[in-house]
């Protein structure tokens, strides 16, 4: 088993998470969008499109490099990396990006923010293998002794972003699901998780 065989139904029954659906963010400050992400969205409309993988080179990948731009030394990206949190309950895979607390290290330090690449343009799909991916972040960094009271992640098909949030063994699935369209409002909501992760970090 690994993070991407889990079902809701899944972590509910092994791990007692609980879950619900409503707005996740009340207020979003819109932040503006910098040159360079504003050339690189606009280049993608040229490139022909069609896998997750192009989604994950085209799109996803220069809207996360413009949030690290925002917010230097605060955390690393780890595209494509395994996080192994625990073998015998299944909470292991590759992680399409794991972003972390940027300590400089090789490996892995203090996972934060799971972002999946949505199967099928849909996602409602890979809202299990996040919220499984957010459980194991929380595993893996309690057992380093890191404490951090919640956990967000994010499902994408690079056009639509929907954003989860673990806290102990509630999960909080947004109704809101976020446009690249959108892309001020959607970096607003990147930026008000980081704003949260740098006092959690720095504390």
């Amino acid at each position: 088993m690994a993070y991407t065989d889990f079902t809701i139904f899944d972590l509910k029954e092994q791990f007692g998470i609980t879950e619900q659906v409503k707005r996740l963010f009340d207020s979003v400050k819109p932040l503006a969008v910098g040159n360079l992400l504003q050339a690189e969205i606009a280049f993608s409309k040229e490139v022909r499109i069609r896998s997750e993988k192009s989604r994950s080179e085209w799109i996803v990948a220069p809207v996360l490099g413009e949030i690290k731009r925002n917010n230097p030394n605060l955390f690393a990206i780890y595209s494509g990396e395994t996080l192994i949190a625990d073998r015998t309950k299944g909470l292991i895979g590759e992680c399409d990006f794991i972003l972390a607390a940027d300590t400089h290290s090789f490996e892995i330090s203090t996972p934060i923010l799971a972002i999946v690449e949505a199967k099928k343009n849909d996602t409602d799909l890979g809202i299990p293998q996040c919220a499984a991916q957010l459980l194991g972040a929380k595993i893996y960094n309690e057992r380093a002794g890191s404490i951090i009271p919640t956990y967000y992640g994010c499902v994408t098909t690079g056009y639509d972003w929907r954003f989860l949030a673990l806290t102990n063994n509630s999960l909080v699935i947004d109704e809101t699901i976020y446009r690249l369209d959108d892309i001020e409002i959607l970096l607003g909501v990147f930026q008000h998780i980081f704003s949260y992760y740098k006092i959690v970090l720095t504390t």
